[in-house]
Order: structure tokens, then sequence, then C-alpha cells
């Protein structure tokens, strides 16, 4: 198990290693690698082992894996798999650009092949995306971590986005379903198909009958080991035991039927894949290709089995080079074509993830690709995309394009049977033009059909069509034949190889003797088999060669013959001419001609229809002519007759002639608009060819179009979506900092004001205009303090808050704050000048001070053994110690409801106002004697001082009195 993951990946291992089992092993080697920091220890060896019960290595250069292991790829290294065996590399990237899991799934898929199973965990960008790919070209599984469970979806989501990826599941429930598939894969051995179970070939049908009728596609020609292959996957994906219980489960699931199509159809593809190959095409089949090309010529090429278009664009891009290096204007067609609707629509959007860097040289991939703003992905360049017309065509049964000059079939005719290929071969033969190239896969070669291309170079798999030749046209048709077909074949065997029958003996002695010469033709007149000596009837026709008897048929038998053989094809009957005349070597030969229908077999598939040509000579001639000139001559108006007969047998000749001559005139013009019709017939079908192309590239231009438009209505509602949050950001901004009260300033490093809060307004005169201008030119209404801008330059120097207590010229008093102002990115971009009202902190404080002053005279006034009132200037009693209590009888309570008039007798009242008066004004007066009155009418004499209580703005508030008895004088 290759195991990839990047950001988040320690959470996403935690979780899948706690899911297995806890009491079994799994009998597996788990291979992990992660994106980890050149220069740091990896501290991934240490949690896994938390987490299992199995050994945990830190991969060492050549350690063997062996199951029920965990190893963990070193810091700074690329690793691969060779023969069950850990290598290290140094990296071949730079930071930031290396590949390290795309590269090991690819060593896993070609080291174990079919046993190779990829799991992909949490993680940004693509990586392991393309490994993904060849593991399941290999026959392999994939498994992706639910992207909903990872806490980076980039890799997850990639890896799903191909199509290939058999299971999507959290982290922590992976287990159990790899020991299930693990266990159902390779736990047995793979059914058998062969001739000694029929049963599964049975199955093996209906699966073909399944696909054809759910995706139109007929597979049952393609290698019935790959498809097998295939089938077995599947079922271990669902765990299915049996063959004909999964022909029972595809139709009642038709999306399985979707994934087998996928799976049948994987396509392990990469730009310039295999590039020694791709530098034999650059070197010795592209030039080649502008040979003896005018500029402004066209240049057709065709990719069948494209996948997802990488193949397709490499090409586009080689022939791109070529074009530049030659400096003159070609016109370029590049036809990909797939049955996979999934990977055209791939091919065509021109996206690909990231790790694809690793396949293009770093020049290729900055001439003609560009990188998307995350980095994720590289885009096709535009001239390289206009030049490639990808469209889903079906090579088997669809009309192929023509006028080639370069066939790129690779990797695809390896899973298809013998009999398919042989179809495919003439066709490519076709589709070509004279000289015209074709690029197989490395495991791919031409066969048997050496006639129809030459080797260019063996070892890169590149061919050449050859010239056409005689019987070129028939070796394509006759390859459709079965070889029991209706038309006569050599045997091709050697004399004594096998014993002939006598009554085949017997068959070719009488034909030889008795049957006359005679060719098996089809309906357009090619010849496809000669019997018996025809030299009398047909020669080489002038001109190019080819071997159509109506062009070999000798002077007096075309005419019939030509009609004969379109009767008969209308007629679908025999034909007789009886009586021809033909001239042969300076004389004339009478012959009966006969054409019929060959009938076919009720076995063979032959579709074309084939007829006999028979030549049968007719006897000699009667002396009937002399006969007849003797007996007239024995009359005596002999002569006379004998005139007229001769002029009469004389104008028929001449007319017999006339009408032969205007015959062959117009079989002339016939066969003359026979081919300025083929040729416009080929003509038009190479317009219709080019009409469906352009078809296509609007169709896609149509879409791309569409795409973009729906891109750009997503990025408007983004957008509008931002500006709306943003509107509604701002507006909970500038509530929240107008409903705070705290006046606030933002300033940038030159200490100009960026923006400001209503409330500052009371403290500094702020209008909006003055935004942009430095806070040192704004007035204050400070009092005493004027260092603001020299402050918040210290703030910005040291980075050190700082906090002053201000007063303005009303009185009010504010806490001015100046902190640095952080971005997200942590980078300082000015400072923030906050004003915090406190002023009723400072009267708290004040009234605070009060108290503690009180508290503390309260203790005094407590425990004192005079008598201590506090009144107000009016006289009303605020305080009564308990001294006054003993002395004049009331208590507290009493005496706060009482005025100090109240204690003073009638005769004094006017001289206690009088000192009250001298007391408001702050007046220091000296003790004096006071008479009182106590609470059961005696006078008490005391000795009085009294005391005026100044606030903090210097009025007097009230009058504190202490009064002492006056000691009795002895």
């Amino acid at each position: 198990m290759g195991i990839g993951a990047s950001a988040g990946g320690l959470a996403a291992f935690e979780a899948f290693f706690s899911g297995m089992p806890a009491d079994t092993d799994p009998g597996m080697a788990f291979v992990l690698v992660q994106h980890l920091a050149p220069d740091h220890k990896s501290i991934l060896t240490d949690l896994v082992k938390r987490y299992t019960r199995m050994k945990v290595f830190e991969v060492a250069d050549g350690m063997a894996v062996k199951p029920n292991c965990a190893y963990i790829i070193p810091p700074n290294r690329d690793m691969a798999l060779l023969n069950g065996t850990l290598q290290l590399l140094e990296p071949a990237a730079p930071r930031g650009h290396r590949l390290p899991i795309d590269f090991f799934f690819r060593s896993l898929a070609q080291d174990q092949r079919e046993r190779a199973i990829a799991i992909v965990l949490s993680g940004t960008g693509s990586d392991g995306t393309q490994g993904v790919r060849a593991i399941k070209g290999e026959g392999g599984m994939a498994i992706a971590q639910n992207p909903k469970s990872t806490e980076y979806d980039g890799m997850p989501t990639s890896a799903i986005a191909t199509g290939l990826v058999d299971y999507v599941l959290p982290a922590a429930e992976m287990p159990a379903q790899l020991i299930a598939y693990v266990a159902h894969a390779f736990g047995k051995t793979s059914f058998p198909v062969s001739p000694a179970a029929p049963k599964s070939e049975d199955a093996l049908k209906k699966i073909f009958l399944l696909l054809r009728a759910q995706t139109s596609h007929d597979f049952s020609q393609y290698k019935q080991s790959t498809v097998v292959r295939r089938v077995e996957r599947r079922m271990a994906v669902h765990q299915i035991e049996r063959l004909e219980e999964y022909v029972r489960y595809l139709p009642q699931t038709p999306a399985d039927v979707e994934a087998l199509f996928c799976d049948l159809l994987i396509g392990v593809t990469s730009f310039f894949r295999d590039p020694e190959a791709f530098g034999a095409l650059q070197e010795h089949a592209i030039p080649r290709l502008f040979a003896g090309k005018s500029t402004g010529a066209l240049i057709r090429v065709w990719v069948p089995g494209c996948s997802t278009g990488e193949e397709a664009y490499s090409l586009a891009i080689l022939l791109q080079e070529r074009i530049e290096e030659l400096k003159q204007s070609f016109k370029l067609q590049v036809f990909a074509t797939d049955i996979d609707r999934r990977a055209i629509d791939c091919a065509r959007a021109g996206i690909y993830p990231a790790s694809v860097a690793a396949d293009i040289s770093p020049e290729r991939l900055a001439r003609f690709f560009s990188q998307e703003p995350d980095g994720s992905a590289y885009r096709i360049q535009k001239n390289i995309r206009d030049r490639v017309i990808f469209s889903e065509q079906d090579v088997i049964k669809d009309p192929p394009f023509s006028k080639l000059d370069l066939i790129s079939c690779r990797n695809l005719l390896i899973y298809m049977g013998g009999a398919l290929q042989k179809k495919l071969f003439p066709m490519f033969h076709y589709a070509l033009n004279p000289g015209g190239m074709l690029f197989l896969g490395t495991s791919e070669t031409v066969g048997e059909f050496v006639d129809l291309f030459a080797t260019l170079d063996r070892k890169s798999k590149l061919y050449q069509r050859r010239a056409e030749v005689a019987g070129a046209h028939r070796t394509g048709l006759i390859s459709r034949l079965p070889d029991d077909g209706p038309v006569p074949r050599p045997s091709g065997k050697v004399a004594g190889e096998s014993k002939i029958p006598v009554r085949e003996l017997t068959e070719q002695a009488l034909l030889q003797q008795y049957a006359p010469p005679g060719a098996v033709v089809n309906e357009r007149g090619d010849i496809f088999y000669l019997h018996g000596r025809t030299g009398k009837y047909l020669e080489p026709a002038p001109g190019e060669a080819g071997m159509n008897i109506l062009k070999m048929a000798r002077e007096g038998l075309r005419p019939d013959l030509t009609t004969a053989l379109h009767k008969a094809v209308a007629l679908k009957a025999p034909v007789r001419h009886p009586g021809l005349r033909i001239k042969t070597n300076g004389d004339f030969t009478v012959i009966n001609l006969t054409v019929q229908p060959v009938p076919a077999r009720s076995d063979s598939d032959v579709s074309a229809k084939l007829f006999l040509v028979a030549f049968e000579d007719a006897p000699a001639p009667s002396r009937q002519h002399s006969e007849t000139a003797a007996v007239l001559g024995a009359g005596e108006e002999a002569g006379e007759i004998a005139t007229d007969v001769d002029a009469r047998v004389a104008t028929l000749k001449q007319e017999l002639r006339a009408k032969e001559e205007y015959l062959q005139t117009t079989n002339e013009e016939l066969a003359t608009s026979n081919e300025e019709l083929k040729s416009s017939n080929e003509e038009m079908q190479s317009v219709n060819e080019e009409l469906q192309s352009t078809n296509e590239e609007l169709e896609t231009s149509k879409e791309e179009l569409q795409s973009v438009n729906e891109e750009l209505g997503t990025v408007n509602t983004e957008l509008q979506n931002k500006v709306a949050d943003l509107s509604r950001s701002n507006n909970d901004m500038n509530n929240l900092l107008a409903g705070t009260g705290i006046g606030t300033i933002f300033v940038d490093h030159q200490l100009r004001i960026q923006r400001f809060t209503p409330t500052v307004t009371q403290v500094i005169n702020l209008i909006l205009t003055d935004v942009g201008r430095p806070v040192s030119h704004i007035v204050s209404n400070l009092v005493g303090y004027d260092r603001l801008a020299a402050d918040v330059r210290d703030v910005l120097d040291s980075l050190v808050p700082k906090e002053v207590e201000v007063q303005t010229q009303t009185g009010t008093w504010y806490l001015l704050r100046i902190r640095p102002y952080r971005t997200l990115e942590n980078v300082i971009e000015g400072a923030v000048i906050t004003f915090t009202e406190i002023t009723e902190i400072k009267k708290a404080q004040a009234a605070l001070r009060e108290s503690e002053d009180l508290r503390r005279l309260a203790v005094v006034v407590r425990d004192a053994h005079d008598a201590i009132a506090v009144q107000d200037l009016e006289g009303r009693i605020l305080a009564w110690n308990p001294g006054a209590e003993r002395m004049y009888g009331w208590s507290e309570a009493e005496a706060l409801a009482m005025n100090i008039r109240d204690l003073i007798p009638e005769s004094r009242r006017e001289e206690t106002l009088a000192m009250l008066r001298k007391l408001s004004r702050a007046e220091v007066m000296e003790p004096y004697r006071m008479p009182r009155i106590a609470k059961d009418g005696r006078i008490v004499e005391v000795w009085l001082t009294a005391t005026a209580l100044v606030n903090d703005s210097g009025g007097v508030y009230a009058i504190a009195t202490t009064e002492r008895k006056v000691q009795s004088e002895p």
C-alpha cells in the first residue's frame, strides 16, 4: 500500500492506523509518503508507532519491504520501489515543485502491477493524481479520503476527479475495507475463462451485452485476459465471489456498468510518454512530414484512443516546434478521438494537475503552459489548444479520418484481439496519405501487414505507409474475409505436406480441362481470382497498374462486359452475351460471355457481392458465305444479288463499326465521369470531414465560451457576495466603533490620518477632509499635552504601547492609548490612537479619596471624648458622634433629624449665625465658650471649636464643631 499525504496528513495517518485491527496483523506492507520539510526531522515515525502494533521504520536506502510493517519516507528524499526494495534518491526538483507521492506511486505500479494499492489522504495540490492513474492502469486499486473529513481536500479531490478511485472513505474506515478487498482479491485464484469453462464464457458474453446496451460500445473483441482482470477487480471491490453473481449484480446497478466501462478504458498516458520514442519521432518522422510541403500547406494528424489528451498535445507541441524551426507558415490539425466522454471533456479543458511538470521540460512548460493562479494546475496555451480537435469516436465502428500525414495509435492495439487488429491496419493505410507515418506503442507492431507499412524505426515503432501497389486495396478487403469464404484461395501448402483426396484431384483436373477461363470480381470489376488462361480476353491496361477487369478487357469485349456486369449487379441474375468478336493479335475471336452472381455461403460473413465472369469460345463459323455465292452464281441474276448482299453487308458493318465506336466513346466518357465522380466524392468526403471538424471546433468553442461564461457568472456572484459581506462588515465596524464611545484614529508610518471615528472629534478638531493629513497638523483640545506626534513616533520605533491620561479644556478626562497597527500577516502598517473617556473614573477616584479621609476621620470622631458634630451651612446636623450623645442625651438618629439651632438658647442664636457666616467665608475663628441645651432641658457650657470643610474647588460645604464641657471652677 502506498499512502500519500501532505498538509493535515498527521491527523489522517493517526485516524488511519487507529482503525487498524488491534489483535491481528493485516498481512500487508504500508509505505507512507508525506511532504516533509527538507531540513527538519519528521515526527511521523513516532506518531505511527503509537497507533499500530506493526513495526515502523524510517526508510534506509535499499531496505527490503516486508509484510506487517510500515515504512516512512525520510526528509529531503525521493523514494521508489524496485524489486521489493525501497530506493532513496536525491530530489530532482527544487523545493516547492517536488512530487514525491506521484514518484513513488509510479514505481509501485511498475513493480507490483495489479498488487499495488494507492491511498490518497489530506493535502493541498494534486500530488498523487498521476500515480493513481499509473496504478489503475496496471490493474491496481485506489482509495481517497472523503474530502469532508480532511483538513485540506486538494489532493483527495484531484484524485477523485479522475474517476478512477474505487473507494471514497474517511481515513478511520479505510483499514476495514482495505483488508476485506485484499482478502477477496488475493486470497483466491482467478476464475478460469477457457474452453473448459463455458459458463464463464457465457457470463463474459452477458457482461459484453450489458456494456454494449448501456454504453453502445462492444468489448467482445478485446483481449480476454485484459477484460478478465478488470472484471475481477470490480468483483473484489464489491466482495462478489462468483462471476455469475456479478452478472446478476450488474443489471441492478447501472452505475457499476459505467464503472466497469471506465476501468476497461483506463488510459495510462502522460506528456511525452516514452521520451526515447518521442525523440525518434521528432528526429526521424516529423521532418519527413514537412518535406516537400509548400508554405501554407495543411498537416493532418490523428490520435485514436487519445484518453485525456496528453499525447495529442505532445504531438501538437512537437509539430509547432518544427514549424517555428522552419520559419514558415503551415496549417496544423490534430484530430484526437476516444470513446470515453469524460476523458474527452478533460482533454478539451486542457487543464492538468501540477504534477505533470515532472514529465515536461522546463522550457516547454514555460512556452506552452500557463500556471493557474493557485498553483494547483497547468493550462495548455491557446495557440496549442486551438490546433487540437477532440471528438468522441469509436475507432472500431465509426468512419476514420482521411488524407492524414501521421497516425499516432499508441498502446491501444495491445488491448484488442488479433481479428480486430487485422481490421484496423488496412483502415490506417487507407486513411494515410502516401508516405504518411504510423506511430505505435512500444509493445505494438504492424505484424503481417508489412506490405502496407515499411519500418522506419523498429525500436521506436515508427512506420511509413507504402505506396499504393497492385492488389493493395484488395489485400485490405480480403483481410476482412474469412478463410472459408467463397473466394478461391491458394492453399499455400508444400507438396507432400498432406495427402490430397482423389476427389479434389479429379475436380481440379476436370476444371482445368473443361471449365472455361474466367474471373471472380466484385460489382466494380475489381478482380479477386483468375481461373484458366485469360490472356486471349484480358490484357494489362496502359497507365497505372491495376486489377480491374473492365480496364483489362480486350477490344470488342469491354462494352458488352460492362453492360453485362451492370445488368448482373442490378438483376442479381446471370447475363449472357453470345457471339462477341474480340480482337486478338490482329485477328478476331468469337466468344460467348457469361456473368453470374456467386452465391454466398450461409456461414460466411462476407459482405461484398462477388460475380463470376466466364469466357467460352464459340464454334468456328461455317463456309456459308462461299456456298451462297456459288448457288447464286448459277442463276442469271447472281451478280446483282451478290452485289446487293455485299453492299448490305458493308453497310451493316459500317453501322456496326460506328455503333461500336460510339459505344466505346460513351463507355470512355462514362469511365471518365465515374473517375471524376469518384474524385468529387473523395473531395466531398474531405470537405465533409473538414466541415465536421469545423463543427466540432465551433461546438468546442461554444462549450468553452459557455464554460467561461459560467465561470464569470460564478466569479461575479462571488464578488457580489464579497462586496455585500465587506459592506456589512464595514457597517458593523463603524457601528461598533461608534457604539463603544471610544475615539479612534488610524495613522500610517508617516503619521498621516487614514481613518477616525466621530467620538474623537470631541478631543481633536477633525473633519472628513483631514484624512491624509499628518496628525501633528491638527489642533487638539487637550490641556497641557502637546506630545501626541512624538509619542506615536516612539511607539512605531519601539513597538511598545503607551498610555497617557489627558484632560480637555472642558474638564473631561481621557485615557490616551497608542498601539502599533498589525495586519493579519503580522506586519506593522502604522499606529492606532484611542481616547477613552475616564471622567467618571476620575470622579470616583476623588470620591474614594474623600471617603477614605472621612473613614479615617470617623474613627477619630468615634473614639473621641468630646462632642463632635457636622452641620451644613443651613445648620442641619450631618454627623453626631457618641461623645455628643453622652454630653447632650440625644441619640445619633434623633440628632440627624434636628437643626443646630435646637441646641442653642434663644439669646445666643444671632451670635451663632454670625459665626456660620464667617466660617462659610473660610475665615479662621478661635475657640469660644457657648451654652448648649441638653435633651433634659439643662444648660451645658462648652468650649466650641468650629472648622470649615472645603471641597476641591475651595468652596465651604459644611462646618465641623468640637465641643468640650467647661469644667466647674473650684
